[in-house]
């Protein structure tokens, strides 16, 4: 493969510095719980595929789901960007969206409590199983240690 045509750089710059630091800012904010944020939990699903291999996956991965489990149903402010006609398309905004809250909200309504079943149904197997592997480990400890 050719080089590139342009480099981009300065005198003293160490990269690989800048990415520890980078990395170590990251590892305190996520230990801080500073990234729990739903947003930053869908950012991160590329990087959950990287983690499945860790202890920590399941536990990392129902907090997202438990962040990101509902579907936002409260008003939200009507803008609009554009001059002239804008008092007149804010006021019809406002319509529709009345309209289709009206027609939406007891579906939006059921699929948070199907989200939120669905979430509490998956935390309460992972406890489970998390302890009966618990439990398997103590007996066959037991089992190797009685040899």
């Amino acid at each position: 493969m050719s080089e590139s045509v342009f480099q981009i750089g300065a005198p003293g710059l160490d990269v690989g510095r800048i990415v520890q630091e980078v990395q170590a800012a990251a590892d305190k904010k996520i230990k801080d719980g500073v990234y729990a944020d739903a947003r930053i939990a869908r950012a991160e699903r590329s990087n959950l595929a990287a983690m499945r291999s860790s202890d920590n996956f399941l536990s990392f991965y129902l907090q997202c789901l438990k962040d990101a489990v509902f579907v936002d149903i409260s008003d939200f402010e009507i803008r609009e960007r554009r001059r002239g006609f804008a008092p007149l398309l804010v006021a019809f905004k406002r319509l529709i969206w009345k309209l289709l809250k009206f027609y939406t909200y007891r579906l939006w309504s059921q699929q948070n409590q199907v989200n939120g079943l669905l979430v509490t149904s998956i935390e309460s197997l992972e406890e489970n199983y998390t302890l009966k592997i618990r439990k398997l480990e103590e007996r066959i400890a037991a089992l190797e240690g009685r040899k």
